[in-house]
Order: C-alpha cells, then sequence, then structure tokens
C-alpha cells in the first residue's frame, strides 16, 4: 500500500473516530466547558457581590480555633468540627460541616469568634456550577465517571481532529488559521471548527489532563509518576507512629498546633488545622496565598500533647508531589495569575463551541439543500 492511500486510510478512520465519539460526548464536553468558563473567575465575581467575604483587617492576633469550633457547637450542636480554615487577614475563617445533610461553610470573624456568614453549598450559584463542571449534578461516584470517560473522549477529539485538520503542506497552515466570514454559513462554521480546534489543542490537553486528576486517582498518581521521572520519594509519605505514653498540655491541641504553624510561617496567606482524632496526627498547613492551593507547607503533632512531631516544608516535597498539588491552579489558569485566568476563560469559550460546531457541520451535511 502506497503512502498516500495510507494516509488517507488513517484519516477515514479518524474521521469516523471524531465524529461518532463527538456526537456521543459533545453535550457533556460543552456543559463541563461552559461550567469551566463561568467558574474561572468565581472568586473575583464574589468579591464583588457578596461583601461578607472581606472584612476590616485589625492589629491583632486571630482567636485560637477553640474557640471558633466553640462558637460552631454552640450553635450546631452535631456539626463536624474537625477542620478549622483560617484565610488572610481582611478574610473570614471557615469551617465546612454538614446540617441537616447538606454541606455548609459556616463564616467566622477570625479576631471575635462570631458567626457572620452561613452558607449552604446546594444554593450558592458558583458551587451549583462546581457540581455540574465537576459531576453534571449526579450523584459524585457516577457523575465523576460519565464527566471522566467524556474527557478521555475529548482528548481522543483533539488527537483525531489535529490528524483531520492538518495541512499536508506547511504553506497552507496560513489557511487552516483562518476563517472565511463572507463566506455561507456551512463554510464558515467549518472553518470556525477547524481554526478553533487548532488554535486550543494545547490549551484543551492541559485542561482536561488536570481535569482527570480530580476524577481519577490513576491521573493523580501520574502526574507525581511524571514530575519525578518513575522515582518515588519516601519523605513524601509522611507516616506516623502515635505514642500513647503522652502528657496532655492542657491546652486544645489544635490550638497549641495552630499557635506554632502561625510562629513557623507568620506572612502566609492561608492556614488550616485538622484535628483528626486520637489515633492519627493532627495537621496543619501554610499556603503563600489565600485562596490558592498550591506551595503549601505541612506540619504534623502529636493527637494528645500537641507536640510537633514532623515538619514538611514546600521546598524540601519533590517536585512530583508539588505537580500534584499544582493540579488546580493550573486547571483554572490561578497558579499564571490574571493572565492564566483569562487563557482559561477564553480557552473554555471556545472549546464550548467545539461540539456545537462540530454538530452543526454534520447536521448540514445532512441538509445540503439548506
Amino acid at each position: 500500500m502506497s503512502k498516500a492511500k495510507k494516509q488517507k486510510r488513517y484519516k477515514l478512520w479518524a474521521a469516523k473516530l471524531h465524529l461518532w465519539l463527538g456526537l456521543t460526548s459533545g453535550l457533556v464536553v460543552f456543559i463541563v466547558a461552559v461550567t469551566g468558563c463561568i467558574f474561572v473567575f468565581h472568586d473575583e465575581i464574589r468579591d464583588l457581590t457578596q461583601d461578607w467575604r472581606k472584612i476590616e483587617p485589625r492589629e491583632q492576633e486571630f482567636v485560637p480555633p477553640s474557640l471558633l469550633q466553640k462558637e460552631v457547637k454552640e450553635h450546631f450542636p452535631g456539626a463536624d468540627v474537625s477542620m478549622v480554615v483560617y484565610q488572610d487577614r481582611e478574610r473570614p475563617a471557615h469551617i465546612a460541616t454538614f446540617l441537616e445533610g447538606t454541606l455548609h461553610n459556616i463564616y467566622l470573624d477570625p479576631y471575635t469568634g462570631e458567626i457572620i456568614h452561613i452558607q449552604n453549598t446546594e444554593k450558592d450559584f458558583f458551587l451549583i456550577i462546581e457540581d455540574l463542571h465537576m459531576h453534571l449534578m449526579l450523584p459524585e461516584e457516577v457523575g465523576k465517571q460519565v464527566v471522566g470517560i467524556s474527557t478521555i473522549i475529548f482528548i481522543i477529539m483533539l488527537i483525531t481532529g489535529i490528524i483531520l485538520w492538518w495541512p499536508k503542506k506547511r504553506k497552507n497552515l496560513k489557511k487552516h488559521l483562518t476563517i472565511k466570514w463572507k463566506a455561507r454559513w456551512r463554510r464558515v462554521n467549518y472553518d470556525w471548527h477547524r481554526t478553533t480546534g487548532l488554535y486550543v489543542t494545547i490549551l484543551g490537553l492541559l485542561l482536561a489532563i488536570t481535569g482527570l486528576s480530580f476524577s481519577y486517582e490513576w491521573m493523580h498518581s501520574t502526574f507525581y509518576q511524571i514530575g519525578n521521572l518513575g522515582q518515588e520519594y519516601p519523605a513524601d509519605f509522611i507516616s506516623l507512629k502515635i505514642s500513647e505514653e503522652a502528657e496532655d498540655s492542657g491546652v486544645p491541641v489544635v490550638d497549641k498546633a495552630m499557635a506554632q504553624t502561625f510562629a513557623i510561617y507568620p506572612q502566609s496567606g492561608m492556614f488550616f488545622v485538622w484535628d483528626q482524632g486520637k489515633d492519627l496526627p493532627t495537621i496543619t498547613g501554610a499556603y503563600p496565598e489565600a485562596l490558592h492551593f498550591d506551595h503549601q507547607s505541612n506540619f504534623y503533632f502529636h493527637p494528645v500533647s500537641g507536640d510537633l512531631l514532623q515538619e514538611h516544608f514546600y521546598r524540601d516535597k519533590s517536585n512530583g508531589l508539588k505537580l500534584q498539588e499544582m493540579s488546580y491552579g493550573l486547571h483554572t489558569g490561578q497558579y499564571f495569575g490574571l493572565g492564566g485566568k483569562i487563557l482559561v476563560f477564553l480557552g473554555s469559550f471556545f472549546i464550548a463551541g467545539l461540539p456545537v460546531s462540530g454538530f452543526l457541520l454534520w447536521w448540514g451535511r445532512r441538509n445540503k439543500q439548506i
């Protein structure tokens, strides 16, 4: 078989795969892309529309986490208050807990411990958008699989699209990257689908692959392997044996752990403390910027005495672990600042248009008289 015939055969198979996979997954890809586009600037929009997200900074220390836990427990006796999050000095602290079967975020003044806002996650617009994006508002285990499989199909679509639309000769590439706006609608749609597909391929692959890490543990683990070039670093895997012979200091462990973490990283923008119970270490984390979930350092404390057992600074983490922790920032563009968010916003917008223009392309070919 000649080279030309082989290429023609490959393109034929690519076209069939591209068509039928696109028709089966197009609606999910559209929903995921549109919701991703909306979610990119959720923090900025919330700050403009929800005044409780900002508080007046004060020249005083934050109240200890045990006081915040006590405040929530007094209002909601059955609440799980095991994790407390402190944001920067201009934002409230918060505790996430289930109330009557629904997850709520309870926001508190970090200087006084007073509850200032209770957020029902099932009624918050952006949290609904996030659930649509990740699970299509289906039960988590079902929705995660539907979105994950559709994302894998989307990756195949991008690859087959490149096979279909990439020109044989380099001199024709410019034609493939422009749209003839004065042509008939079917030609405009054809050019739009081909051109935007070529432009967003790299970004689309990045968004799809990082998105898969939220659906599948194997992809999350792959990030670790890629970042470390296949090697494992034992220091990344914290496993502590809790000694039963420990003396209670009389100070709540969460308070002692948080005070030590504040002292180690006084300039950090966000902190958390997590009480895992008497058999596991109490964990704290420090992040350089509030609402940014990378570059974290973690500290492990004895659950009875509150003594510091182990430090795990960001600088000591392997490249693979750092890459895993970057996945949210890469997926949302947050890691690259405002420019990254704008790029992801535009990329998601054009990706959302691909299944629409692809369907119109298929429909137009079946109705050529229009």
